[in-house]
C-alpha cells in the first residue's frame, strides 16, 4: 500500500493520466480528470485511483465493459468536446516545445468501430485460451468479448480465433494474433509462437480458417492458407496486402489524410512520396502528378509496383526501395520536383528533412503518429526556409494517448 491522499487534478496528461500538482511534484493518476477532487493511493509520482470525491461535467460512462482493465484505451470516461480539445492541445504543445506557434485544425475524429487492424496478444491459460490486449499497467492479457473501438467483422471472430490459435499457443510466452481487414475479407497473421506445426495441425488450422471465412492466414510469414488474395484500396488501384506490412490503422483516418495531402499539391506536376509504403499516397498523387514513391521495405514497394502495372489511367509512377534514414533523397535527387510528401514512422525524418530544405521543392506535406518529431522535423523546414500554412490533427487512435497529424509547409 501507498500514502491515500486526497488529489486536486489540475490537468490531463500526455499520456492521459490525471495530473495533480503536489508540494512533491505531479502526481499522475490514472482515469481522473481535470478538475476532479479524488481519493488515490500514491506511490511516489505515481497513484492508484480509489474514489472520485468531485467529479468533473466532462465525465461520462465508457462504451466499453473492459475499460480501466484493458490496456488498449485511456480516456473513454472524457466527454467528447474535452477529449478532442485534449488530442489538439496535445499536437499545439509538442509544436510549442520548439518555438512554433501552430495554426492547428479542429481534431478530425473518426468514431467507433473504425479500426480495421488489430494485433492481439494471445496465451493458453490451462484447456483454453486467453486472447485480446495487455492489461493496464500490467502483463496479463484481457480474454476480450468486446472493442467498440475496433471494426465489428474482427469482433464477431474473436471466439472462432481463440478455437483456432489454441494448438498454436503455449503457456509460456504469449503469441500475437494481427487482424486485418482487407477490402475483400479478414487477413490473419499469427506471430511470437514456437516451432513448426505437424501436419494434422495445419489441417485443422486451415479447417478453422474455412470455418471462419478469413481470406487468408499466416504463421511466422508462411501462408497456411489463402481463400483469396487480401487486398486493399489506394486511390483507383487495388494492392494486393503482403504479409506484415504497415497500413493505416482507420480508413476513414486515411481517407482523410488523403484528402488533406493531395489539396496540398495541387498543380504539382513532379511529387515525390517518401516513406510510401504501399502507396496509400502515391495512387490518389498520381491520378494528376508523376510520383516517386520510394521506402526502404521491398515487399511494400513490390505490392506498389505490381498494383501501378494493373492500373490504369495513372501519371507515371516511379518506385525505388531505399532506405531513407540510412540514405535520403538527397537535394540533387530532388531536382525537378514541385512537392514532397513523407510520412515516417515514429522516429520522423530529420536528415530526409534538411535535404527537403536543400532541394528546390516548395510544397512539402508531412504526415506523422508522432507530434514530437512531427514538430522536429518542421523546425528544420521552417528554419529553412518554409512557412507552416497548417497542421490538422486526426484522431485514427480512438481513445489512446496518439494523435495522427498532417502538416503543410510551403516555402516562404
Amino acid at each position: 500500500m501507498g500514502d491515500t491522499q486526497a488529489l486536486d487534478i489540475a490537468r490531463l496528461g500526455a499520456q492521459g493520466d490525471g495530473v495533480a500538482d503536489t508540494p512533491s511534484g505531479p502526481v499522475f493518476v490514472p482515469y481522473a480528470l481535470s478538475g476532479e477532487r479524488v481519493q488515490a493511493d500514491v506511490h511516489g509520482e505515481r497513484a492508484r485511483l480509489i474514489a472520485v470525491m468531485t467529479p468533473s461535467p466532462d465525465r461520462i460512462a465508457p462504451v466499453c465493459r473492459h475499460f480501466t482493465h484493458c490496456g488498449g484505451c485511456a480516456v473513454q470516461h472524457l466527454r467528447s468536446h474535452a477529449y478532442l480539445a485534449w488530442k489538439r492541445e496535445m499536437v499545439i504543445a509538442a509544436f510549442a516545445s520548439r518555438g512554433i506557434d501552430a495554426p492547428v485544425a479542429p481534431v478530425a475524429s473518426v468514431g467507433l468501430g473504425a479500426r480495421r487492424r488489430a494485433a492481439f496478444s494471445a496465451r493458453r491459460t490451462g484447456r483454453s485460451v486467453v486472447l485480446g490486449f495487455h492489461e493496464a499497467k500490467g502483463v496479463e492479457i484481457v480474454d476480450l468479448q468486446e472493442c467498440p473501438v475496433t471494426a465489428s467483422a474482427i469482433v464477431r471472430v474473436l471466439p472462432g480465433l481463440r478455437r483456432l490459435v489454441e494448438p498454436l499457443m503455449s503457456r509460456r510466452a504469449p503469441g500475437r494474433v494481427i487482424v486485418t481487414l482487407a477490402a475483400n475479407g479478414l487477413d490473419v497473421a499469427v506471430e511470437d509462437v514456437p516451432g513448426d506445426p505437424p501436419p494434422d495441425v495445419r489441417e485443422f488450422l486451415a479447417r478453422e480458417a474455412t470455418a471462419l471465412g478469413l481470406a487468408r492466414l499466416t504463421l511466422a510469414g508462411d501462408t497456411l492458407y489463402q481463400a483469396t488474395v487480401p487486398a486493399v484500396r489506394f486511390g483507383t488501384a487495388n494492392v494486393v496486402l503482403p504479409a506484415r506490412s504497415f497500413l493505416q490503422a482507420a480508413p476513414v483516418a486515411e481517407a482523410e489524410m488523403v484528402r488533406l495531402v493531395t489539396q496540398a499539391v495541387v498543380g504539382a506536376k513532379r511529387v515525390a512520396d517518401l516513406f510510401c509504403g504501399m502507396g496509400t499516397f502515391t495512387f490518389p498523387l498520381a491520378q494528376s502528378a508523376s510520383v516517386l514513391a520510394v521506402d526502404g521495405d521491398k515487399q511494400a514497394i513490390a505490392a506498389l509496383q505490381n498494383a501501378a502495372k494493373r492500373t490504369p489511367g495513372l501519371k507515371p509512377i516511379e518506385v525505388k526501395v531505399r532506405d531513407l534514414f540510412r540514405e535520403p533523397l538527397s537535394a540533387r535527387e530532388l531536382q525537378g520536383f514541385d512537392a514532397a510528401v513523407f510520412d515516417p514512422p515514429r522516429a520522423g525524418a530529420a536528415t530526409q528533412a534538411q535535404s527537403l530544405v536543400d532541394s528546390p521543392i516548395n510544397v512539402v506535406v508531412a504526415v506523422s503518429c508522432n507530434p514530437a518529431t512531427l514538430a522536429r522535423d518542421a523546425r528544420i523546414l521552417i528554419d529553412g526556409g518554409f512557412k507552416l500554412e497548417r497542421v490538422t490533427p486526426i484522431d485514427q487512435f480512438l481513445y489512446s494517448a496518439h494523435v495522427e497529424a498532417v502538416a503543410i509547409l510551403r516555402r516562404a
